[in-house]
């Protein structure tokens, strides 16, 4: 083969690997870009304290998780139990977790003390604690329960000192409360403080017929089981907040529609109650988390009027000097005075 054959030989041949490449490379290239878009970010991880063993209270933070709906909202949640005396206020000013539970009046009295936590969520729009005594005595009104025998009470409770206040304990024997039903009983001259949801439904089950009264039907009605942050927090993660409290109002929309997944991840978290009593718990809790108000703007939503009634009732009860200013840490946003999406 002469010199001019060769050299147009070897241009054929570069010229039809230009090509080849010219073809493959924008498929390569295609390839590469939807294997990027395929790569999901990690969820971010966040932590929530509860202020109580697991429980129905708590089940739409479980349902959330058992729902997806953290996941489909970027999140691993991971939830803490907690117990008597957990400092879940604490913790969440400190930044040992992100979020938290807690009572309306606690929020209140953290602030006061120059904690900047921020509500975001408040489960029960309706407070779950009561009085409750043998409807055997024949009595009708709190006042009555009030007017003679014992009266098993945590007096440091901003609840108890709003009774006090009210009613006097002048004429009833304060005792105090151990948790359970054992001496109510026993003594049908017994009264004792009760969640809605629990010490009522144990005793019936233990053959006792007792009368109910409802802390908030005596005028006192602060928020309960409230999720919290700290403003640092939702400030850096503004997104992050947002996407959690979506994500709580599903779990607690899937909750109330059907407790039972989360019920049973809550049994083997808490063997002392049973499947049966935890499906109870769960029935006697909706009205007090589902009302009027939350059916039109969302669940969790709160009031500026309920927290500035709280805060002016605390300072009555001598619980705080000065109420916080509604407006400095309840947030349009979350509040429900936008209505949240459901």
């Amino acid at each position: 083969m002469n010199k001019v054959c060769w050299v147009g030989l070897l241009w054929a041949v570069a010229v039809a690997a230009g090509c080849s490449k010219e073809k493959t490379e924008p498929a390569a290239a295609g390839q590469a870009g939807s294997s990027a878009a395929a790569v999901k970010p990690a969820p971010a991880k966040v932590k929530l304290a509860l202020d109580w063993v697991a429980d129905p209270e708590f089940g739409g933070f479980y349902a959330a998780r058992e729902s997806g709906a953290y996941a489909r909202h970027g999140l691993e949640v991971e939830l803490l139990g907690g117990g008597s005396g957990t400092p879940v206020v604490q913790m969440v000013a400190a930044g040992q977790v992100e979020f938290g539970v807690t009572g309306a009046d606690a929020v209140l009295n953290a602030r006061t003390r120059g904690v900047d936590l921020v509500p975001l969520f408040a489960v029960f729009q309706t407070y779950p604690h009561a009085i409750m005594a043998h409807r055997s005595r024949g009595v009708t009104t709190l006042a009555q329960v009030l007017s003679s025998g014992t009266l098993a009470l945590e007096p440091g409770l901003p609840y108890a000192q709003f009774l006090k206040k009210k009613y006097g304990f002048d004429k009833v024997k304060i005792v105090p409360y151990d948790g359970g039903v054992a001496r109510f009983m026993a003594d049908k001259e017994f009264a004792q403080q009760c969640f809605l949801t629990s010490e009522p439904l144990a005793a019936r089950k233990q053959g006792a017929d007792p009368i109910v009264f409802p802390v908030a039907d005596e005028g006192f009605n602060p928020y309960a089981t409230v999720v919290i942050t700290r403003r640092e927090f939702l400030k850096s993660s503004p997104e992050r907040v947002r996407a959690f409290v979506q994500a709580v109002r599903e779990g607690w929309r899937s909750y109330l529609d059907n407790p039972k997944p989360a019920n049973d991840v809550i049994a083997k978290l808490n063997n002392t109650v049973g499947a049966e009593t935890l499906a109870e718990i769960s029935e006697a809790q909706k009205p007090l988390i589902e009302t009027a108000e939350t059916k039109e703007k969302g669940l969790g939503v709160m009031s500026r009027e309920r927290w500035e009634t709280l805060g002016q009732q605390l300072v009555e009860l001598g619980i705080i000097e000065k109420a916080p200013l509604v407006d400095e840490y309840l947030l349009p946003e979350f509040s429900g005075t936008t209505a949240p999406a459901r």
